[in-house]
């Protein structure tokens, strides 16, 4: 084969490979990634294991309702044949070597509510653990959203970099036809050349940038770190928001980190009730069949059957100790619930004015672009003409890369404060972007 065919086969084959390769990288959108990370992602997975483990504990609370059964099964070997002497005689009263087994059986029949309490309180911690769950994976989902849009955010900031980087190659070129022909000095070519190396390193840093973020992507989806990703635009319409006051209530009844302290504060509760039970005693009943292998004794089986009472009548203070810290614990619960409270609406204030902020931003910065690719044409006009100097042409060049980073920096802080306001009232993350449009199709009113 001659080398020029070979060189054929090899541009064909790496062609093929490329072409492969790109064909296994599907596009991502900000709908699936979310539905990958609240399905796979290993914290969520973390997190359920706790709510297993809640329900574990449901099943030991309630199995303190019923009886408590052991069998036992023993076999002697004595060294002397037990016996007692009566009227100067022995008389043997067991066998040297002999078998015994039984069975009791325990049944608790009055606690006065302190299995039912316990029972209640490990229902309770079921459903905190279920709210745990709910608020990993609304956060999850909500670092997806953001690690996403600053995904889609480093794409436009490369893309404005790679624009600002060929405006000044081709402002170079022009600058070197126009030094040839003499008509600008070395100094203007040399600030060109200048800023081109600036506008080329940034480049490089942005593409740096997108990476990181990408790599940020795939760890949330539990993927290799640089497995390659294809983000598709998000869209910039949002559905509308309600007003601040509304958003803060809806946050208190719908965020699942308040709830989840109602239910500690319910648990606090039945600990503090089954512990002031320890005052009052327990009524239980013991049955129990035992057979000793024993053919000196007149039965070798018997049952009994035993209805008891038992009373702690001292303790040292433990049972009052142990009751005032239920109780301190829950008036920390109380307070922090509140102050909790007080985080969230701070939490909805924010985002809802950065949401405001974002939108003004965006509105000023779609003027700017416009205003600043007629301030670049203009320059470049009168520079070409010899009217203008570099320094005009380059400043507007800096200028108009700045009102694109501008814009695009608006148009996902916008997306951004959305996702967060959306997270501080509550809402499913995993539901409310299940639609391309981020929402749920519902347009509640923004005042």
């Amino acid at each position: 084969m001659s080398g020029s065919h070979k060189h054929a086969c090899a541009v064909l084959l790496s062609f093929l490979l490329a072409g492969g390769h790109a064909g296994t990288a599907d596009a991502l959108t900000l709908t699936e990634g979310v539905k990958i990370a609240t399905e796979s992602n290993r914290l969520i997975r973390i997190v359920r294991r706790e709510r297993d483990v809640a329900a574990a504990e449901a099943q030991i609370a309630r199995a303190r309702f019923l009886p408590e059964v052991n069998a036992s099964l023993s076999h002697a070997s004595l060294a002397y044949q037990p016996g007692a002497l009566y009227a100067s005689q022995a008389v043997r009263t067991t066998e040297r070597r002999f078998i015994s087994y039984g069975i009791d059986m325990r049944q608790l029949l009055l606690d006065f509510g302190a299995r039912a309490s316990l029972f209640e309180a490990s229902q309770a911690a079921i459903e905190s653990a279920g709210f745990s769950v709910e608020r990993t994976r609304n956060l999850v989902a909500l670092d997806f959203i953001l690690a996403y849009l600053d995904l889609l955010e480093a794409g436009k900031g490369e893309r404005v970099a790679l624009r600002e980087v060929e405006r000044l190659e081709s402002h170079l070129k022009t600058a070197q036809s126009l030094y040839a022909e003499g008509v600008i000095t070395r100094n203007d070519l040399l600030q060109a050349e200048v800023r081109l190396s600036d506008a080329r390193q940034r480049l490089l840093s942005v593409r740096n940038l997108k990476e990181v973020s990408a790599s940020r992507v795939n760890n949330i989806l539990s993927r290799p770190l640089r497995s390659e990703v294809h983000p598709e635009e998000a869209v910039a319409d949002l559905p509308r928001v309600p007003g601040l006051d509304e958003a803060g209530e809806i946050a208190e009844s719908r965020r699942p980190e308040l709830k989840i302290i109602d239910r500690e504060v319910r648990i606090n509760e039945m600990e503090e009730s089954a512990r002031t039970t320890e005052y009052y005693p327990k009524v239980f009943a013991d049955a129990s069949y035992r057979f000793t292998e024993n053919r000196y004794q007149l039965h070798e089986d018997n049952w009994s059957l035993v209805l008891g009472l038992t009373v702690n009548l001292f303790s040292g203070g433990s049972t009052r100790a142990e009751i005032a810290k239920i109780r301190y614990r829950r008036e920390q619960l109380l307070e922090q619930r509140r102050r909790l409270a007080d985080d969230i609406r701070l939490e909805v204030e924010k985002n809802f004015f950065d949401m405001r902020n974002a939108e003004e931003k965006l509105r000023v910065a779609r003027d700017a672009i416009g205003q600043a690719e007629e301030n670049l044409t203009i320059n470049r006009l009168r520079y070409e003409e010899g009217l203008g100097t570099a320094t005009d042409v380059l400043d507007a060049i800096t200028l108009l890369a700045a009102a694109e980073t501008n814009h695009y920096r608006a148009q996902y802080e916008l997306q951004r404060a959305y996702a967060g306001l959306l997270y501080a009232m509550g809402a499913d993350l995993a539901v409310e972007y299940r639609e391309p449009q981020g929402g749920n199709g519902k347009e509640p009113e923004r005042e």
